[in-house]
């Protein structure tokens, strides 16, 4: 680990390299922005700059969503500096008159408008770049981009579908991949991608280096999930479980839980050649950067994993999980007429009409078919099951049945303590408290499952907190990038001990560092923020800090709390600068701001509409996500001479004094 760099205090800046706006860009931020931005923060002696993710995600304009572990998105490439382009410059003219005025960048446009003329440049240009022995030198340290080649061409013959979805070659292995790569007839074709996956490196390489040499950290982030459909998972099957997608529990901002439709890891599989694939990422991501994010490191003790034929995240689990067995509920004292009670969905009849006849306004008919299609009675009671064939929702969705009742027997599927996800392997439903089975247990009943499950998650923390330990260590040992987590969500008591134990930052979301615990959730005091973290005031899934204290804030709260309770109830740059010099002062080595966050401290680039400064909108799938720009260029903001003397005023604010107790007393 690069200790001279870990040990130095200093502010640092996020900003998405597509948000980025210069003079040369055309349309898009673009790698070579990222320097003419260094030169911008060297002014302001912001001393990192923190970017989001740039793998190829085609034509999915969430970083999030990539296409691929290692390759980069052509949507940052300039063009004009690629030797092959000097005579294109009425077509990047054009390109750049289309979209250089616009407030967001129209992600898919720019991005087909740009492969267009990459394509007609190398098709003009393929026998020069076809002898081209630096590109077979890059090749060879690159062997990733050979199946990534074939992956993309055959994603484009397939009308940009789905591996999942493809006529041909969805199940491939190393040798079948090696011969379509050396098919003659598509030499031209996987050319085109080396070729311009080696100009991204070159270009991305070329503005990383000028960086480090600038005194500047650039900071990466590694997403710790790859997209479903990328080459990776159709690459290399046995790295993954398919049949499960990851995301979040339930909570108050999601009752559904988060279903995000990435496959989990199979360790097992990645551990027998010694994480290889996750070696060679953390290889390939030093290249560019000095530190990294590592995305949801909560995913490295356990991840929320669901069967893929839920639509919801409601019916998951962790994994790794030490299943509950049958011998152990009947050690609880419950028979087998109880276990089936615990474990199965049990609807009563009157609940059925309720929901179907007096509330959905479906004629007497529909309600009796809701029962012989979907439930079985038991004996003579008022209670029914589900049938054998209905275990998830998309088998609910398949019945003819009204809407209402469909949304009344999804809602039920929940309506139990375990479910059963394996043959005698049963897991503990995140919302079992508010089940019917729990309502009815005594109260000796309830303390003995209180206390069986309590021991159960004991026996998981050790197990996660192992689990953690060695995965994380592929990822720190041996790197020269300084590890920072982002370990927002729904924690485990091992997660400060681990990431402590490995030097890894853990991050400090302002907003919602807060005691939970405590009547009237006070916020934590800013230098009882640990040494080792991040402190930030937003992230790009949230709302902007402006944002939030106009709509979301506890203003007088949080106003006290930052020592200003006579701050205005519309946020402006004295409230800006009211909070950022707090946040300055955290116990964080750290202090990473969002670019936005910082542009409010002064008037002028306030924009109209609060909401149009968000760079995402969790759960939504829109032209607006991740199409963010800055709302002038780079040369047009280093002439806002207020801007640069009260971010600088930022770099040299003290930490607050600490408490006495040790700020890692938590991680021991």
């Amino acid at each position: 680990m690069a200790d001279t760099l870990t040990n130095k205090r200093l502010i640092g800046v996020v900003v998405p390299v597509g948000a980025l706006r210069s003079k040369n860009s055309i349309g898009v931020g673009e790698f070579h922005d990222l320097v003419e931005f260094a030169k911008f923060c060297k002014k302001m002696d912001i001393g990192l700059i923190q970017i989001l993710p740039v793998n190829d995600s085609g034509y999915e304009s969430s970083p999030y969503s990539a296409l691929s572990a290692f390759a980069l998105n052509p949507i940052y490439l300039r063009i004009a500096d690629i030797g092959e382009a000097q005579e294109y410059k009425s077509e990047l003219d054009a390109i750049g008159a289309k979209f250089n005025n616009e407030i967001r960048f129209p992600y898919y446009k720019i991005a087909k408008a740009k492969m267009d003329l990459l394509r007609k440049i190398f098709t003009d240009n393929a026998g020069k770049i076809g002898r081209d022995t630096t590109i077979s030198v890059w090749l060879q340290k690159n062997e990733w981009a050979k199946a990534y080649a074939v992956f993309r061409r055959l994603k484009e013959s397939n009308e940009e579908k789905s591996w999942k979805d493809w006529k041909a070659f969805q199940k491939v292995n190393a040798k079948d991949i090696e011969a379509l790569w050396n098919d003659p007839l598509r030499k031209n074709d996987h050319l085109f991608w080396v070729w311009l996956q080696a100009n991204l490196d070159k270009q991305f390489r070329a503005a990383a280096d000028t960086i480090a040499d600038m005194g500047i950290i650039l900071k990466g982030d590694l997403p710790i999930l790859m997209n479903l459909d990328s080459c990776d998972v159709w690459a290399h099957p046995e790295y993954f479980h398919q049949g499960f997608s990851a995301g979040a529990p339930p909570d108050m901002y999601s009752p559904e839980g988060q279903n995000w439709g990435f496959p989990i890891y199979n360790w097992a599989a990645q551990a027998k050649d010694d994480y290889t694939w996750w070696r060679a990422r953390i290889k390939s991501a030093e290249k560019y950067y000095k530190a990294f994010r590592i995305d949801h490191v909560l995913g490295f003790f356990r991840i929320w994993a669901t069967n893929r034929h839920y639509s919801s995240a409601e019916m998951g689990r962790f994994v790794p999980y030490t299943p509950i067995k049958t011998e152990d509920l009947r050690e609880l004292s419950f028979d087998d007429a109880r276990i089936r009670w615990l474990t199965l969905p049990h609807i009563p009849t009157h609940e059925v009409w309720d929901a179907v006849y007096q509330r959905g306004g479906c004629p007497e008919n529909d309600v009796r078919r809701v029962f012989d299609l979907a439930l079985d009675r038991i004996g003579n009671e008022e209670l029914w099951l589900f049938k054998k064939t209905i275990k998830f929702d998309a088998d609910i969705n398949a019945l003819d049945i009204p809407a209402a009742a469909k949304t009344y027997l999804i809602k039920e599927l929940s309506n139990r303590i375990f479910l059963e996800y394996d043959t005698d392997a049963y897991s503990c439903i995140w919302t079992y408290r508010d089940s019917r089975q729990y309502a009815s247990l005594s109260g000796a009943e309830r303390e003995r499952l209180e206390k069986f499950l309590a021991e159960k998650h004991e026996i998981a923390e050790k197990k996660w907190e192992k689990e953690a330990k060695k995965l994380l260590s592929v990822l720190t040992e041996g790197s020269s990038m300084i590890a920072c987590a982002e370990d927002l969500g729904v924690q485990t008591e091992c997660v400060p001990r681990v990431l402590n134990k490995l030097k890894i930052f853990s991050l400090k979301v302002v907003r919602w560092e807060r005691d939970w615990n405590t009547e009237g959730h006070p916020y934590i005091p800013y230098n009882e923020y640990p040494d080792l973290s991040v402190c930030t005031t937003s992230v790009h899934d949230s709302t902007t800090l402006r944002q939030w204290w106009n709509d979301e804030a506890d203003q007088e709260l949080f106003a006290a709390f930052n020592g200003a309770p006579s701050l205005p109830k519309s946020y402006n740059p004295g409230t800006a600068r009211a909070f950022l010099r707090q946040a300055a002062s955290a116990g964080s080595r750290w202090r990473i701001f969002p670019l936005i966050d910082l542009l409010h401290l002064t008037p002028r680039w306030y924009a109209e509409d609060p909401a149009s400064e968000r760079i995402n909108i969790p759960g939504t799938s829109n032209e607006f996500n991740w199409t963010w720009r800055l709302p002038a260029t780079i040369e047009e903001m280093e002439k806002d001479t207020e801007l640069v003397s009260v971010i600088k005023e930022l770099s040299v604010i003290p930490a607050a004094p600490p408490q006495k107790k040790s700020a890692d007393a938590g991680a021991k």
